[in-house]
């Protein structure tokens, strides 16, 4: 079978191996989609935490069932997977939350990931289709990271959400911020990602801090009150960093991007404030559930995310084009 592996920052190459044998309480996969990241564009250059070379990248998947003794899964099934394999020891799987095991192993990151014909996937991770089509099924995994993070701020109609942040993740967050009720603003220097926002998604509270005093903006837009939840999507430091200013009293901040720097604040504004600061890790199956009712109950269109596909013999020649900004792509898939 082929794969393609990332052996050193700014570096793709397409190889071959035997196709991978499931031992049991294994199943055999072969990849029909994976969709590409910031975790995936961040790891080709050099910048993603928790990350070591050389490795397979990817973890937002769709494939087919081929062998193996799942319940309630035959050869031809389409089905996505949990990439996050959790010890189900520790403390925090213990307590219902295995998106943060200490000893957690992402598939595409810690271990080997999906930019391969065939793949070897654990059983109790595995997600069924329920009818979903294989680009819907690529798209579940990133919209459970940000149903996850609506979720972790407890975001209700009588918030005001502001989301640092319009990449797919971001968008993802706006969806599900929408879906409760919630008033959303969306902040980004981006004017073809903003436009996509008004355009697609109807918000029409937007923020370009390269245009905008934000804190004046957020003031205007909030009649004084300032957002109730941020969220960031950014993984920009800075942007971040800035955030804690930006909160309302008894406010809640939700950091679901991710850098390798330090985060700092002054501690009486947050203080004064009773702030609450939360970080939001993976996703967890009630998440990827909840994704998969909302596409197929049409609540969410997955696919209108998607706007740029290349083929996986491709990927190592045009992975550049992914994050190249003139090529304004939103969410790029990978077809096998």
């Amino acid at each position: 079978m082929k794969y393609i592996i990332c052996e050193e920052p700014g570096r793709f190459i397409l190889k071959e191996k035997v196709i991978p044998k499931p031992k049991k309480g294994e199943s055999l996969l072969k990849i029909d989609r994976v969709g590409v990241c910031g975790t995936d564009i961040h790891a080709y250059g050099g910048s993603q935490p928790f990350f070591n070379y050389p490795r397979i990248l990817g973890h937002e998947v769709a494939a087919t069932y081929i062998e193996g003794e799942a319940p309630g899964f035959v050869k031809g099934d389409a089905l996505t997977f949990i990439p996050y394999f959790n010890c189900d020891q520790c403390i925090a799987c213990k307590n219902g939350r295995p998106n943060c095991c200490s000893s957690i192993a992402v598939f595409g990151v810690h271990i080997d990931g999906a930019m391969a014909e065939y793949v070897v996937i654990p059983d109790q991770f595995l997600i069924s289709g329920q009818g979903l089509n294989y680009s819907e099924l690529a798209l579940v995994e990133p919209l459970a990271i940000a149903a996850h993070g609506i979720r972790r701020a407890a975001v209700n109609s009588n918030d005001i959400v502001l989301v640092m942040g319009a990449g797919p993740i971001g968008l993802g967050v706006i969806q599900f911020a929408k879906l409760t009720g919630a008033r959303v603003l969306i902040m980004d220097i981006n004017e073809h990602r903003l436009s996509y926002c008004k355009n697609e998604l109807g918000i029409t509270s937007i923020i370009n801090p390269n245009q905008d005093d934000v804190y004046s903006k957020l003031s205007q837009l909030t009649e004084g009150s300032m957002p109730t939840v941020i969220v960031d999507a950014t993984g920009n430091q800075r942007v971040m960093n800035n955030a804690f200013g930006y909160m309302a009293h008894g406010g809640r901040y939700v950091l679901v991007g991710l850098q390798k720097g330090d985060l700092t604040f002054n501690h009486p504004e947050f203080h004064k404030r009773e702030s609450t600061l939360l970080s939001s890790r993976n996703a967890t199956r009630e998440d990827f559930n909840y994704v998969i009712e909302c596409i197929k109950s049409k609540k969410i269109n997955a696919k209108k995310f998607i706007t740029h596909q290349i083929q996986f013999d491709e990927m190592p020649q045009r992975f550049d084009e992914m994050f190249s900004p003139e090529n304004k792509v939103i969410k790029a898939l990978i077809n096998f």
